[in-house]
C-alpha cells in the first residue's frame, strides 16, 4: 500500500502489483502498458492531475478485497503466457480482420466527408500487419523459451544458453514494437476525437469506432501483461 503513495513510482510497478489499479489510470487517460515506465508523479503532471487525488482513488481501489484467481503477478510464467494467447492473442486474431474491414468499409462511405478515415485505415493496417509477426515470435519462440527456462529453474537444473539468447533478443525487440504499435493506436485515438461519434454517422460507422475503442482497451491490458509483468520476469528469471 505505501508503495502507491511514491510519487516516484512508475505506472506499470504500481498496475502490475495490483491490476485493479488500472481502472483509475483509464478514468483519466493515463498510459500503464507502454507508457508504463513514467512515475506517477510525472504522469499526473502531463495530465494537470492532482497528485493527492490520483493517490487516493487507487488506496481506494487497492483497500478492496482482491480476487485471488486475477493476480496476474501472482501466477507462474508459464500460465500467465497461456493466458496472454488464450485471452489477448485469440482476441486479435479473431478481431483485427473484421475491424479492418469495417474501417475500410467506411472509408468508401464516408471517406470524402471525413479524410481522417483514410489515415485511420493505412495505420491499422500496419498494425496488422506488424501484429501478425510479433504474435508469431511471442508464440513460437519466446513463450515456449520462458516455459523451458521457468521449468528447468523449478527443477533445479541449469537451463538452456540458446533459451536465455532468445528471451534476450525477443524482448529487447517485443519492447521495441510495443512501443510502436502503441504510439500507432494512440494516433488512431487522436485521429477519432477521442472516438467521438460524428453526427452523421452511420451503424457501421459507430459500430466502428466502438470497436476500435475495444482494440485499444485490450491491447492496454495485453502490453501491459507482457511488459510489467511476464517480459520483466523473465528478465528476471536469467540472472536468479
Amino acid at each position: 500500500m505505501a508503495q502507491s503513495k511514491n510519487p516516484q513510482k512508475k505506472i506499470g510497478e504500481i498496475v502490475a502489483e495490483d491490476y485493479r489499479t488500472a481502472t483509475v489510470f483509464e478514468k483519466y487517460g493515463i498510459d500503464f502498458c507502454c507508457g508504463g515506465q513514467v512515475t506517477l508523479a510525472k504522469a499526473c503532471q502531463i495530465k494537470g492531475l492532482d497528485f493527492d487525488t490520483v493517490q487516493q482513488e487507487i488506496k481506494a481501489v487497492k483497500n478492496e478485497p482482491l480476487e485471488g484467481s486475477r493476480n496476474y503477478a501472482a501466477w507462474s510464467l508459464s500460465f500467465l503466457a497461456d493466458y496472454i494467447v488464450n485471452t489477448h492473442h485469440a482476441y486479435l486474431n479473431e478481431e483485427m480482420g473484421p475491424i479492418a474491414s469495417y474501417v475500410h468499409k467506411i472509408v468508401d462511405v464516408h471517406g470524402k466527408n471525413h479524410p481522417e478515415l483514410i489515415k485511420i485505415a493505412t495505420i491499422f493496417d500496419k498494425i496488422i500487419s506488424d501484429m501478425k509477426g510479433h504474435l508469431r515470435e511471442e508464440e513460437e519462440l519466446l513463450f515456449p523459451a520462458i516455459k523451458r527456462v521457468e521449468t528447468d529453474k523449478k527443477n533445479g537444473s541449469p537451463f538452456a544458453p540458446m533459451d536465455g539468447e532468445v528471451i534476450k533478443a525477443s524482448l529487447e525487440k517485443l519492447y521495441h514494437e510495443h512501443e510502436e504499435i502503441g504510439d500507432a493506436v494512440h494516433e488512431i485515438r487522436r485521429l477519432t476525437n477521442d472516438y467521438a461519434i460524428p453526427v452523421d454517422a452511420c451503424n457501421t460507422f459507430t459500430l466502428t469506432y466502438r470497436k476500435l475503442k475495444v482494440f485499444e482497451d485490450d491491447l492496454h491490458r495485453h502490453v501491459h501483461l507482457e511488459n510489467n509483468i511476464l517480459f520483466l520476469k523473465a528478465d528476471q528469471i536469467l540472472n536468479d
